[in-house]
Protein backbone atom coordinates (compact mmCIF):
# COMPACT_ATOMS: atom_id res chain seq x y z
CA UNK A 1 0.00 0.00 0.00
CA UNK A 2 1.08 3.59 -0.58
CA UNK A 3 2.42 5.85 2.13
CA UNK A 4 -0.07 8.36 3.50
CA UNK A 5 0.85 11.96 2.75
CA UNK A 6 -2.26 13.88 3.83
CA UNK A 7 -4.94 13.03 6.42
CA UNK A 8 -8.32 14.66 6.97
CA UNK A 9 -9.33 14.53 10.64
CA UNK A 10 -13.06 13.90 10.91
CA UNK A 11 -13.36 15.15 14.47
CA UNK A 12 -12.92 18.11 16.79
CA UNK A 13 -11.45 19.19 20.13
CA UNK A 14 -8.62 17.50 21.94
CA UNK A 15 -8.62 14.30 19.86
CA UNK A 16 -8.33 16.33 16.64
CA UNK A 17 -5.36 18.16 18.14
CA UNK A 18 -3.85 14.84 19.29
CA UNK A 19 -4.05 13.42 15.74
CA UNK A 20 -2.58 16.64 14.26
CA UNK A 21 0.45 16.29 16.52
CA UNK A 22 0.92 12.65 15.50
CA UNK A 23 0.73 13.69 11.84
CA UNK A 24 3.37 16.40 12.28
CA UNK A 25 5.80 13.90 13.82
CA UNK A 26 5.23 11.53 10.90
CA UNK A 27 5.59 14.45 8.44
CA UNK A 28 2.05 13.97 7.19
CA UNK A 29 -0.08 16.98 6.18
CA UNK A 30 -3.08 17.41 8.50
CA UNK A 31 -6.45 18.74 7.36
CA UNK A 32 -8.99 19.89 9.96
CA UNK A 33 -12.72 20.42 9.60
CA UNK A 34 -14.85 22.62 11.83
CA UNK A 35 -18.47 23.58 12.43
CA UNK A 36 -19.64 27.17 12.75
CA UNK A 37 -19.32 27.13 16.54
CA UNK A 38 -15.82 25.63 16.32
CA UNK A 39 -14.24 28.30 14.14
CA UNK A 40 -12.02 29.43 17.04
CA UNK A 41 -10.93 25.91 17.94
CA UNK A 42 -7.19 25.61 18.53
CA UNK A 43 -7.02 22.46 16.39
CA UNK A 44 -8.23 24.54 13.46
CA UNK A 45 -5.23 26.83 13.90
CA UNK A 46 -2.75 24.00 14.44
CA UNK A 47 -3.72 21.98 11.36
CA UNK A 48 -1.87 22.54 8.08
CA UNK A 49 -5.18 23.06 6.26
CA UNK A 50 -8.77 23.54 7.40
CA UNK A 51 -12.28 23.53 5.94
CA UNK A 52 -15.61 24.67 7.44
CA UNK A 53 -18.70 22.48 7.37
CA UNK A 54 -21.75 24.70 7.66
CA UNK A 55 -25.13 23.78 9.11
CA UNK A 56 -26.08 22.02 12.32
CA UNK A 57 -22.99 21.97 14.62
CA UNK A 58 -23.39 18.27 15.49
CA UNK A 59 -24.44 17.10 12.04
CA UNK A 60 -21.31 18.76 10.65
CA UNK A 61 -19.20 15.95 12.08
CA UNK A 62 -21.68 13.23 11.08
CA UNK A 63 -22.27 14.09 7.42
CA UNK A 64 -19.75 11.70 5.93
CA UNK A 65 -20.67 12.51 2.34
CA UNK A 66 -19.60 16.13 2.88
CA UNK A 67 -16.53 15.04 4.82
CA UNK A 68 -15.44 12.64 2.06
CA UNK A 69 -16.05 15.33 -0.56
CA UNK A 70 -13.80 17.72 1.39
CA UNK A 71 -11.13 15.04 1.75
CA UNK A 72 -11.11 14.52 -2.00
CA UNK A 73 -11.09 18.27 -2.63
CA UNK A 74 -8.06 18.60 -0.34
CA UNK A 75 -6.41 15.65 -2.14
CA UNK A 76 -6.14 13.61 1.06
CA UNK A 77 -5.01 9.99 1.07
CA UNK A 78 -6.79 9.03 4.28
CA UNK A 79 -9.28 9.99 6.98
CA UNK A 80 -8.81 9.52 10.73
CA UNK A 81 -12.16 9.46 12.59
CA UNK A 82 -10.86 9.88 16.18
CA UNK A 83 -13.45 8.71 18.71
CA UNK A 84 -17.18 9.38 18.84
CA UNK A 85 -19.06 10.80 15.84
CA UNK A 86 -18.26 8.58 12.80
CA UNK A 87 -15.47 6.54 14.39
CA UNK A 88 -17.59 3.39 14.67
CA UNK A 89 -19.67 3.81 11.52
CA UNK A 90 -19.17 0.89 9.14
CA UNK A 91 -20.99 2.89 6.44
CA UNK A 92 -18.39 5.64 6.75
CA UNK A 93 -15.52 3.14 6.55
CA UNK A 94 -17.06 1.57 3.44
CA UNK A 95 -17.66 4.96 1.83
CA UNK A 96 -14.03 5.93 2.39
CA UNK A 97 -12.87 2.77 0.66
CA UNK A 98 -15.31 3.25 -2.24
CA UNK A 99 -13.93 6.76 -2.76
CA UNK A 100 -10.30 5.69 -2.77
CA UNK A 101 -9.57 6.95 0.76
CA UNK A 102 -7.84 4.97 3.50
CA UNK A 103 -9.96 4.69 6.62
CA UNK A 104 -7.57 4.77 9.58
CA UNK A 105 -9.19 2.09 11.67
CA UNK A 106 -10.37 -1.50 11.42
CA UNK A 107 -12.16 -3.12 8.51
CA UNK A 108 -15.81 -2.13 8.01
CA UNK A 109 -16.91 -5.72 8.70
CA UNK A 110 -15.39 -5.61 12.18
CA UNK A 111 -16.88 -2.19 12.94
CA UNK A 112 -20.26 -3.60 11.93
CA UNK A 113 -19.78 -6.79 13.96
CA UNK A 114 -18.80 -5.07 17.20
CA UNK A 115 -21.35 -2.31 16.74
CA UNK A 116 -24.00 -5.02 17.13
CA UNK A 117 -23.85 -6.11 20.75
CA UNK A 118 -25.70 -9.34 20.07
CA UNK A 119 -23.55 -10.42 17.14
CA UNK A 120 -20.37 -9.47 18.98
CA UNK A 121 -21.34 -11.55 22.03
CA UNK A 122 -21.98 -14.57 19.83
CA UNK A 123 -18.73 -14.07 17.90
CA UNK A 124 -16.64 -13.67 21.04
CA UNK A 125 -18.24 -16.71 22.65
CA UNK A 126 -17.32 -18.78 19.58
CA UNK A 127 -13.64 -17.82 19.93
CA UNK A 128 -13.52 -18.71 23.62
CA UNK A 129 -14.24 -15.44 25.40
CA UNK A 130 -16.49 -15.73 28.51
CA UNK A 131 -19.78 -13.82 28.30
CA UNK A 132 -22.58 -13.05 30.76
CA UNK A 133 -25.77 -15.11 30.76
CA UNK A 134 -28.41 -13.33 28.70
CA UNK A 135 -30.14 -13.01 25.34
CA UNK A 136 -28.22 -13.67 22.12
CA UNK A 137 -30.69 -11.66 20.04
CA UNK A 138 -32.77 -8.55 20.84
CA UNK A 139 -35.97 -9.33 22.72
CA UNK A 140 -39.12 -9.06 20.61
CA UNK A 141 -41.02 -6.86 23.04
CA UNK A 142 -41.38 -5.91 26.68
CA UNK A 143 -43.32 -9.07 27.53
CA UNK A 144 -40.57 -11.35 26.23
CA UNK A 145 -38.00 -9.23 28.04
CA UNK A 146 -39.86 -9.59 31.33
CA UNK A 147 -40.11 -13.36 30.91
CA UNK A 148 -36.41 -13.77 30.12
CA UNK A 149 -35.39 -11.51 32.99
CA UNK A 150 -37.37 -13.66 35.40
CA UNK A 151 -35.67 -16.81 34.02
CA UNK A 152 -32.18 -15.31 34.41
CA UNK A 153 -32.96 -14.02 37.89
CA UNK A 154 -32.67 -10.49 39.23
CA UNK A 155 -30.72 -8.27 39.18
CA UNK A 156 -30.53 -7.95 35.39
CA UNK A 157 -29.40 -5.16 33.12
CA UNK A 158 -31.32 -3.87 30.11
CA UNK A 159 -29.01 -2.64 27.35
CA UNK A 160 -29.46 -0.95 24.00
CA UNK A 161 -28.51 -3.53 21.36
CA UNK A 162 -26.98 -0.84 19.13
CA UNK A 163 -25.79 1.64 21.73
CA UNK A 164 -22.87 2.37 24.01
CA UNK A 165 -21.41 4.83 26.48
CA UNK A 166 -23.99 4.00 29.13
CA UNK A 167 -26.93 5.24 27.04
CA UNK A 168 -30.04 3.06 26.85
CA UNK A 169 -28.97 1.09 29.91
CA UNK A 170 -30.98 0.34 33.07
CA UNK A 171 -30.33 -1.93 36.07
CA UNK A 172 -33.40 -3.81 37.30
CA UNK A 173 -33.16 -5.25 40.79
CA UNK A 174 -36.82 -6.21 41.28
CA UNK A 175 -39.34 -7.74 38.90
CA UNK A 176 -41.91 -5.05 39.70
CA UNK A 177 -39.64 -2.34 38.27
CA UNK A 178 -38.85 -4.11 34.99
CA UNK A 179 -41.51 -2.63 32.69
CA UNK A 180 -40.96 1.02 33.61
CA UNK A 181 -37.18 0.69 33.28
CA UNK A 182 -37.46 -1.18 29.98
CA UNK A 183 -39.56 1.63 28.48
CA UNK A 184 -37.14 4.25 29.80
CA UNK A 185 -34.10 2.44 28.35
CA UNK A 186 -35.79 1.85 24.97
CA UNK A 187 -36.81 5.51 24.71
CA UNK A 188 -33.29 6.66 25.49
CA UNK A 189 -31.84 4.24 22.95
CA UNK A 190 -34.23 5.54 20.28
CA UNK A 191 -33.21 9.12 21.10
CA UNK A 192 -29.45 8.58 20.92
CA UNK A 193 -29.06 5.72 18.43
CA UNK A 194 -32.23 5.80 16.34
CA UNK A 195 -33.14 2.21 17.33
CA UNK A 196 -34.93 0.76 20.34
CA UNK A 197 -33.94 -2.92 20.24
CA UNK A 198 -32.88 -4.14 23.69
CA UNK A 199 -31.24 -7.17 25.18
CA UNK A 200 -31.20 -8.57 28.70
CA UNK A 201 -28.29 -10.02 30.63
CA UNK A 202 -27.32 -10.91 34.18
CA UNK A 203 -26.12 -7.93 36.17
CA UNK A 204 -22.90 -8.20 38.19
CA UNK A 205 -23.01 -6.08 41.34
CA UNK A 206 -20.07 -3.69 41.79
CA UNK A 207 -17.55 -5.35 39.48
CA UNK A 208 -14.32 -3.85 38.28
CA UNK A 209 -14.43 -2.57 34.69
CA UNK A 210 -11.23 -3.71 32.99
CA UNK A 211 -10.31 -3.22 29.35
CA UNK A 212 -7.46 -4.65 27.29
CA UNK A 213 -5.78 -2.58 24.56
CA UNK A 214 -4.91 -4.63 21.47
CA UNK A 215 -3.00 -3.69 18.33
CA UNK A 216 -3.08 -5.83 15.18
CA UNK A 217 -1.57 -5.42 11.73
CA UNK A 218 -2.73 -6.78 8.37
CA UNK A 219 -0.42 -9.80 8.59
CA UNK A 220 -1.89 -11.62 11.57
CA UNK A 221 0.38 -10.09 14.21
CA UNK A 222 -1.62 -9.26 17.35
CA UNK A 223 -0.24 -7.83 20.60
CA UNK A 224 -1.71 -6.34 23.75
CA UNK A 225 -0.57 -3.13 25.41
CA UNK A 226 -1.80 -4.09 28.86
CA UNK A 227 -5.03 -3.28 30.63
CA UNK A 228 -6.79 -0.21 31.97
CA UNK A 229 -9.05 0.01 34.99
CA UNK A 230 -12.13 2.11 34.14
CA UNK A 231 -14.14 1.26 37.27
CA UNK A 232 -14.57 4.80 38.55
CA UNK A 233 -17.70 5.86 36.71
CA UNK A 234 -20.68 8.13 37.17
CA UNK A 235 -23.96 7.11 35.55
CA UNK A 236 -22.10 4.48 33.48
CA UNK A 237 -19.77 7.18 32.12
CA UNK A 238 -16.05 6.79 32.77
CA UNK A 239 -14.54 9.46 35.00
CA UNK A 240 -11.03 8.15 35.74
CA UNK A 241 -8.93 5.52 33.94
CA UNK A 242 -5.82 3.82 35.27
CA UNK A 243 -3.08 1.67 33.73
CA UNK A 244 -2.35 -0.89 34.95
CA UNK A 245 -5.17 -1.79 37.35
CA UNK A 246 -3.83 -1.56 40.93
CA UNK A 247 -6.16 -4.29 42.19
CA UNK A 248 -5.94 -6.98 39.51
CA UNK A 249 -4.18 -10.25 40.25
CA UNK A 250 -1.40 -11.42 37.96
CA UNK A 251 -3.29 -14.62 37.14
CA UNK A 252 -6.38 -12.73 35.95
CA UNK A 253 -4.24 -10.21 34.11
CA UNK A 254 -2.38 -12.89 32.15
CA UNK A 255 -5.60 -14.70 31.26
CA UNK A 256 -7.25 -11.49 30.05
CA UNK A 257 -4.26 -10.83 27.80
CA UNK A 258 -4.24 -14.37 26.45
CA UNK A 259 -7.94 -14.49 25.66
CA UNK A 260 -8.01 -11.01 24.12
CA UNK A 261 -5.12 -11.49 21.71
CA UNK A 262 -6.28 -15.01 20.78
CA UNK A 263 -9.79 -13.74 19.99
CA UNK A 264 -8.53 -10.90 17.80
CA UNK A 265 -6.20 -13.26 15.93
CA UNK A 266 -9.01 -15.72 15.25
CA UNK A 267 -11.31 -12.95 14.03
CA UNK A 268 -8.65 -11.45 11.77
CA UNK A 269 -8.89 -8.02 13.41
CA UNK A 270 -6.77 -5.12 12.15
CA UNK A 271 -5.83 -1.74 13.71
CA UNK A 272 -6.23 -0.82 17.39
CA UNK A 273 -9.17 -1.93 19.49
CA UNK A 274 -10.23 -2.27 23.10
CA UNK A 275 -11.96 -5.30 24.60
CA UNK A 276 -13.96 -4.45 27.72
CA UNK A 277 -14.66 -6.86 30.58
CA UNK A 278 -16.40 -6.97 33.93
CA UNK A 279 -14.41 -8.71 36.69
CA UNK A 280 -16.45 -9.86 39.70
CA UNK A 281 -15.40 -10.31 43.33
CA UNK A 282 -14.34 -13.92 42.67
CA UNK A 283 -12.11 -12.82 39.74
CA UNK A 284 -14.44 -14.25 37.12
CA UNK A 285 -14.48 -12.05 34.04
CA UNK A 286 -16.98 -11.52 31.25
CA UNK A 287 -16.84 -9.77 27.88
CA UNK A 288 -19.18 -6.78 27.61
CA UNK A 289 -18.18 -4.95 24.41
CA UNK A 290 -15.38 -4.01 22.06
CA UNK A 291 -14.55 -0.52 20.85
CA UNK A 292 -13.20 -0.47 17.30
CA UNK A 293 -11.45 2.88 17.59
CA UNK A 294 -8.91 4.77 19.62
CA UNK A 295 -10.16 5.16 23.20
CA UNK A 296 -10.49 8.43 25.08
CA UNK A 297 -8.19 6.87 27.69
CA UNK A 298 -5.41 5.76 25.32
CA UNK A 299 -2.84 8.17 26.87
CA UNK A 300 -2.43 6.10 30.06
CA UNK A 301 -1.38 3.13 27.94
CA UNK A 302 1.03 5.31 25.98
CA UNK A 303 2.68 6.48 29.18
CA UNK A 304 3.30 3.02 30.63
CA UNK A 305 4.51 1.53 27.31
CA UNK A 306 6.11 4.44 25.46
CA UNK A 307 4.10 3.50 22.36
CA UNK A 308 2.31 6.18 20.33
CA UNK A 309 -1.03 4.52 19.57
CA UNK A 310 -2.20 7.11 17.02
CA UNK A 311 1.00 6.79 15.01
CA UNK A 312 0.74 3.01 15.07
CA UNK A 313 -2.84 3.27 13.76
CA UNK A 314 -1.60 5.31 10.83
CA UNK A 315 1.25 2.91 10.05
CA UNK A 316 -1.06 -0.12 10.16
CA UNK A 317 -3.48 1.66 7.79
CA UNK A 318 -0.55 2.22 5.42
CA UNK A 319 0.08 -1.53 5.40
CA UNK A 320 3.16 -1.62 7.64
CA UNK A 321 3.89 -4.55 9.90
CA UNK A 322 3.94 -3.93 13.65
CA UNK A 323 7.21 -2.43 14.81
CA UNK A 324 7.31 -4.70 17.85
CA UNK A 325 6.37 -8.16 19.02
CA UNK A 326 4.82 -8.91 22.40
CA UNK A 327 8.09 -9.73 24.16
CA UNK A 328 9.56 -6.37 23.11
CA UNK A 329 6.86 -4.32 24.84
CA UNK A 330 8.08 -3.03 28.21
CA UNK A 331 5.58 -1.98 30.90
CA UNK A 332 6.70 0.55 33.50
CA UNK A 333 4.96 2.43 36.31
CA UNK A 334 1.38 3.67 36.69
CA UNK A 335 -0.63 6.29 34.83
CA UNK A 336 -3.98 7.90 35.73
CA UNK A 337 -6.26 9.87 33.41
CA UNK A 338 -8.79 12.34 34.78
CA UNK A 339 -11.54 13.35 32.39
CA UNK A 340 -12.04 17.09 32.76
CA UNK A 341 -15.67 17.96 32.07
CA UNK A 342 -17.38 21.33 31.85
CA UNK A 343 -20.18 20.54 34.28
CA UNK A 344 -21.56 22.08 37.44
CA UNK A 345 -21.07 20.08 40.68
CA UNK A 346 -23.53 22.45 42.39
CA UNK A 347 -26.29 21.54 39.91
CA UNK A 348 -26.16 17.75 39.72
CA UNK A 349 -23.21 17.94 37.33
CA UNK A 350 -25.24 19.52 34.56
CA UNK A 351 -23.15 20.42 31.47
CA UNK A 352 -21.80 23.98 31.59
CA UNK A 353 -20.82 26.00 28.53
CA UNK A 354 -19.26 29.45 28.44
CA UNK A 355 -16.07 31.48 28.09
CA UNK A 356 -12.82 30.46 29.77
CA UNK A 357 -11.88 33.67 31.59
CA UNK A 358 -8.70 32.43 33.30
CA UNK A 359 -6.79 29.24 32.66
CA UNK A 360 -3.85 27.82 34.59
CA UNK A 361 -2.64 24.38 33.51
CA UNK A 362 -0.53 21.96 35.54
CA UNK A 363 2.89 20.80 34.41
CA UNK A 364 6.16 19.28 35.53
CA UNK A 365 7.63 15.78 35.19
CA UNK A 366 5.10 13.04 34.55
CA UNK A 367 2.21 15.40 33.75
CA UNK A 368 0.44 15.39 30.38
CA UNK A 369 -2.55 17.51 29.40
CA UNK A 370 -4.60 16.69 26.31
CA UNK A 371 -6.98 19.59 25.76
CA UNK A 372 -8.06 22.23 23.26
CA UNK A 373 -8.68 24.88 25.94
CA UNK A 374 -7.06 28.30 26.18
CA UNK A 375 -7.88 31.59 27.90
CA UNK A 376 -10.72 33.25 26.01
CA UNK A 377 -11.99 30.03 24.41
CA UNK A 378 -15.78 29.74 24.33
CA UNK A 379 -16.90 26.21 25.15
CA UNK A 380 -19.92 25.51 22.93
CA UNK A 381 -23.01 23.83 24.42
CA UNK A 382 -23.50 21.52 21.44
CA UNK A 383 -21.13 18.68 22.28
CA UNK A 384 -20.08 16.27 24.98
CA UNK A 385 -19.03 18.05 28.18
CA UNK A 386 -15.47 16.65 28.21
CA UNK A 387 -13.04 19.51 27.57
CA UNK A 388 -9.74 17.81 28.33
CA UNK A 389 -7.81 15.01 29.96
CA UNK A 390 -5.19 15.33 32.68
CA UNK A 391 -2.82 12.37 32.67
CA UNK A 392 -0.14 11.74 35.30
CA UNK A 393 2.62 9.13 35.46
CA UNK A 394 4.95 7.80 38.17
CA UNK A 395 6.92 4.64 38.82
CA UNK A 396 4.65 3.35 41.59
CA UNK A 397 1.04 3.67 42.75
CA UNK A 398 1.74 5.90 45.77
CA UNK A 399 3.85 8.18 43.62
CA UNK A 400 1.24 8.57 40.90
CA UNK A 401 -1.47 9.40 43.45
CA UNK A 402 0.75 12.09 45.01
CA UNK A 403 1.52 13.49 41.57
CA UNK A 404 -2.19 13.53 40.75
CA UNK A 405 -2.94 15.55 43.89
CA UNK A 406 -0.25 18.07 43.03
CA UNK A 407 -1.31 18.40 39.38
CA UNK A 408 -5.01 18.76 40.18
CA UNK A 409 -4.25 21.43 42.78
CA UNK A 410 -2.36 23.38 40.10
CA UNK A 411 -5.21 23.12 37.59
CA UNK A 412 -7.62 26.04 37.47
CA UNK A 413 -10.28 27.00 34.95
CA UNK A 414 -12.32 30.15 35.63
CA UNK A 415 -15.50 31.16 33.79
CA UNK A 416 -17.08 27.73 33.53
CA UNK A 417 -17.75 25.13 36.19
CA UNK A 418 -15.76 21.90 35.93
CA UNK A 419 -15.44 18.57 37.74
CA UNK A 420 -11.85 19.29 38.82
CA UNK A 421 -13.00 19.66 42.46
CA UNK A 422 -14.47 16.15 42.35
CA UNK A 423 -11.16 14.73 41.13
CA UNK A 424 -9.36 16.53 43.98
CA UNK A 425 -11.58 14.78 46.46
CA UNK A 426 -11.15 11.36 44.88
CA UNK A 427 -7.35 11.42 45.02
CA UNK A 428 -7.53 12.30 48.73
CA UNK A 429 -9.90 9.46 49.54
CA UNK A 430 -8.40 6.58 51.55
CA UNK A 431 -10.10 3.88 49.45
CA UNK A 432 -8.76 5.37 46.23
CA UNK A 433 -5.27 5.72 47.68
CA UNK A 434 -5.40 2.04 48.66
CA UNK A 435 -6.58 1.02 45.18
CA UNK A 436 -9.94 -0.16 46.54
CA UNK A 437 -12.65 0.73 44.05
CA UNK A 438 -15.19 -0.79 41.70
CA UNK A 439 -18.06 0.49 39.57
CA UNK A 440 -20.04 1.32 42.72
CA UNK A 441 -17.31 3.55 44.15
CA UNK A 442 -18.70 6.95 43.19
CA UNK A 443 -22.27 6.02 44.09
CA UNK A 444 -21.07 5.52 47.65
CA UNK A 445 -18.86 8.61 47.80
CA UNK A 446 -20.45 11.25 45.61
CA UNK A 447 -22.53 13.16 48.19
CA UNK A 448 -19.59 13.65 50.53
CA UNK A 449 -17.36 14.63 47.62
CA UNK A 450 -19.88 17.19 46.40
CA UNK A 451 -19.91 18.98 49.76
CA UNK A 452 -16.14 19.10 49.97
CA UNK A 453 -15.77 20.02 46.30
CA UNK A 454 -17.71 23.24 46.84
CA UNK A 455 -15.25 24.29 49.55
CA UNK A 456 -12.30 23.76 47.21
CA UNK A 457 -14.09 25.66 44.47
CA UNK A 458 -14.72 28.63 46.75
CA UNK A 459 -11.08 28.68 47.87
CA UNK A 460 -9.80 28.65 44.29
CA UNK A 461 -12.23 31.34 43.15
CA UNK A 462 -11.19 33.57 46.05
CA UNK A 463 -7.50 33.01 45.24
CA UNK A 464 -8.00 33.86 41.56
CA UNK A 465 -10.01 36.96 42.43
CA UNK A 466 -7.09 38.24 44.56
CA UNK A 467 -4.59 37.51 41.78
CA UNK A 468 -6.77 39.26 39.18
CA UNK A 469 -7.16 42.28 41.45
CA UNK A 470 -3.38 42.44 41.96
CA UNK A 471 -2.76 42.32 38.22
CA UNK A 472 -5.27 45.10 37.60
CA UNK A 473 -3.63 47.19 40.31
CA UNK A 474 -0.21 46.68 38.74
CA UNK A 475 -1.54 47.70 35.32
CA UNK A 476 -3.35 50.74 36.72
CA UNK A 477 -0.42 52.04 38.74
CA UNK A 478 2.23 50.86 36.26
CA UNK A 479 4.12 49.18 39.07
CA UNK A 480 7.42 47.58 38.09
CA UNK A 481 7.75 44.10 39.55
CA UNK A 482 11.18 42.51 39.94
CA UNK A 483 12.10 39.02 41.03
Amino acid sequence: MKKIKKILIANRGEIALRIIRACKELEIVSVAIFSEVDAEGIWVRKADMCYPILGNPVQAYLDYEKIIALAKKAECDAIHPGYGFLSESSDFAKACEENGLIFIGPKAEHIELFGDKMASKIAMKKVGVPILEGTDTPVKDIDEGARIAAEIGFPVIIKAAFGGGGRGMRIVREESAFRDLYISAANESQKYFGRDEMFIEKFVENPRHIEVQVVADKYGNVVHLGERDCSIQRRHQKVIEIAPSPGLSQDVRRELYRISTKAMFKLGYESVGTIEFLVDEEDNFYFIEMNTRVQVEHPVTELITGIDIIQRMIEIAEGDKLRFMQEEIQFSGYAIEFRINAENPQNNFMPAAGKVENYMSPGGPGVRLDTALYTGYKIPPNYDSMIGKLIVYALDWEGVVRKARRALDEFFIDGVATNIPLHREIVRDDDFKAGRFNTGYLDEKIELFNLEALNHMAEEEEKMAKISALIESIKKNKISVRQ
